[in-house]
């Protein structure tokens, strides 16, 4: 009886590199070349679909999100490194701490110390809190206004495609 052979072909896959930007212009040809006759289908009549302006808006759309992507991520940079800088404080002042403890005193001057320091400790927690906080709103804040402002200027690209093709 003979042996069935089977062979293993292995199939490379690539994947896209989304570290380049999209060449909008070359996605623009191929689509007006693939759909180019789109609008022809609407009663005869042409240019009821503006795919140049839809490109364009499209482009901006990817844009605005680039930038908005950037301020968030440097937003997110700005607080780690604020963290970092936080952290190390705090090590060297947990040093410093420890050498007074270290030092000899009377049970009561400890308490009293501990007390003081407990107090400067959690108000410093606070202040690194807000200031985190404030940190991460900016951040958004600037993120938000990018994407509205995005939004609010492709209502009005609607509506004027919507106009210039009511005046056809």
């Amino acid at each position: 009886m003979a042996k069935a052979q089977t062979t293993h072909e292995t199939e490379t896959v690539s994947f896209p590199d989304f570290t380049k930007a999209p060449d909008f212009a070359k996605m623009q040809a191929e689509f007006g070349k693939w759909f180019g006759d789109y609008a022809k289908a609407f009663n005869g009549k042409t240019g009821m679909v503006d795919f140049d302006a839809i490109f364009a808006a499209q482009r901006k759309n990817f844009e605005t999100l680039t930038a908005a992507n950037q301020v968030a991520f440097e937003g997110v940079k700005a607080v780690a490194q604020r963290q970092a800088e936080i952290a190390r404080k705090a090590v060297e002042e947990f040093s410093k701490v420890a050498k007074e403890f270290a030092e000899p005193a009377s049970a009561e001057e400890k308490l009293v110390k501990q007390a003081e320091i407990a107090k400067a400790g959690f108000e410093q927690v606070v202040a690194n809190i807000r200031e985190i906080t404030d940190l991460v709103q900016k951040s958004n804040t600037e993120v938000a206004g990018l994407i509205q402002g995005r939004v609010a200027a492709q209502l009005d690209e609607v509506k004027a495609a919507i106009t210039k093709v009511a005046k056809k």
